[in-house]
C-alpha cells in the first residue's frame, strides 16, 4: 500500500456499540464475526507498528448498557481514535424514549470524548424498505443529536445514512438488520477516509450496478424465511426483555497489539 507521508498514523483504536460494530453479519469460516471496526483496525495497523485494537461492542445492547458497560473502559484507555455508535436498537423498540436516548448518547459523548485522540460518531445507514420507513423520524432525530455533539465536541461524523450505496437491500443480510462483508467493507472505508487517510476506494458511497429484481416467488420464500428464522425471535426476546447479547463478553477487551488480517 502506497501512503501518502502528511496522512495520520494512530496508534490505538477503540471501538464502542452494538451489533453494528461488533461486526454481524460479517461472518469468517471460524464462526466468528469480522465487520468494519476490524477491516478499520488491519489498515491502521498496517502503517503503524506496535498498533493497538480494543472492539467493546457487543450485539443487542441499548445505549443505556452501552453506557454503563462500554464507555468508561474505553476512556481509561486513552485511544488515539474511539469510535462509538449506539442508541439505534432503542429507536427499534415498540416504546422508545428519544428524549432520555439522546441524554444518554450526550452523557457517553461527554465522557468519550476529552480522553481520546478523536471521537467518531456515525449516522447509522438504513436499509430500504418498511422498517426504514416506519422508524425514519425516530433516527433521524437521533442522527440531530449526534451533528449536534459532533459539533460541540470536536467529534467525526461519518455520514452512512446519506450514503445511497449502503441503503441497498443487497448489502444487507438475510436478516435485514445487519450489513455484509461487502457492506462493512464500505463502511471501514468511509471511516478510513473521514480520519483524514488517502481513499482506497473512492467511490464507496456510490451505488452497485443495477441488477433485475428477484421475482414474486422469490421474494415470497425470502419474505417467509427471514419471519420464521429472524422476525419472530426479535419478536420473541423484545416480549421476554432478553437480547441476543445477554452474557456475551466483548470480542477485543483489552487495547492489545493487533495482526489481524483484512
Amino acid at each position: 500500500m502506497q501512503t501518502n507521508p502528511a496522512s495520520p498514523a494512530h496508534t490505538s483504536l477503540v471501538a464502542v456499540g452494538d451489533s453494528f460494530t461488533e461486526g454481524m453479519s460479517d461472518l469468517l469460516p471460524d464462526g466468528s464475526y469480522r465487520g468494519w471496526a476490524d477491516l478499520l483496525a488491519a489498515r491502521m495497523a498496517a502503517r503503524t507498528p506496535g498498533f493497538r485494537y480494543a472492539n467493546l461492542a457487543v450485539r443487542g445492547k441499548l445505549i443505556r448498557q452501552i453506557v454503563d458497560e462500554q464507555v468508561d473502559v474505553a476512556a481509561a484507555m486513552k485511544a488515539d481514535v474511539v469510535t462509538l455508535v449506539g442508541g439505534l436498537n432503542d429507536t427499534l423498540r415498540p416504546k422508545c424514549d428519544m428524549g432520555r436516548v439522546k441524554g444518554l448518547l450526550t452523557e457517553a459523548v461527554e465522557r468519550l470524548a476529552p480522553s481520546c485522540g478523536q471521537l467518531v460518531l456515525m449516522r447509522s445507514p438504513g436499509r430500504q424498505g418498511p422498517v426504514l420507513e416506519r422508524f425514519r423520524p425516530r433516527m433521524e432525530e437521533l442522527f440531530a443529536c449526534v451533528d449536534e455533539l459532533a459539533g460541540k465536541h470536536g467529534a467525526l461524523v461519518v455520514d452512512l445514512y446519506g450514503a445511497p450505496s449502503l441503503a441497498d437491500p443487497r448489502l444487507w443480510d438475510v436478516d435485514r438488520l445487519h450489513l455484509t462483508a461487502e457492506g462493512h467493507r464500505r463502511v471501514a472505508e468511509a471511516v478510513w477516509q473521514a480520519l483524514g487517510y488517502d481513499p482506497e476506494d473512492a467511490d464507496w458511497h456510490t451505488p452497485m450496478p443495477a441488477t433485475l429484481p428477484p421475482g414474486w416467488l422469490t421474494r415470497r420464500v425470502a419474505d417467509a424465511r427471514f419471519a420464521r428464522q429472524h422476525l419472530l425471535p426479535w419478536i420473541g426476546r423484545r416480549l421476554t426483555g432478553r437480547s441476543s447479547g445477554d452474557g456475551l463478553p466483548p470480542k477485543r477487551p483489552d487495547l492489545l497489539p493487533y495482526e489481524g488480517g483484512a
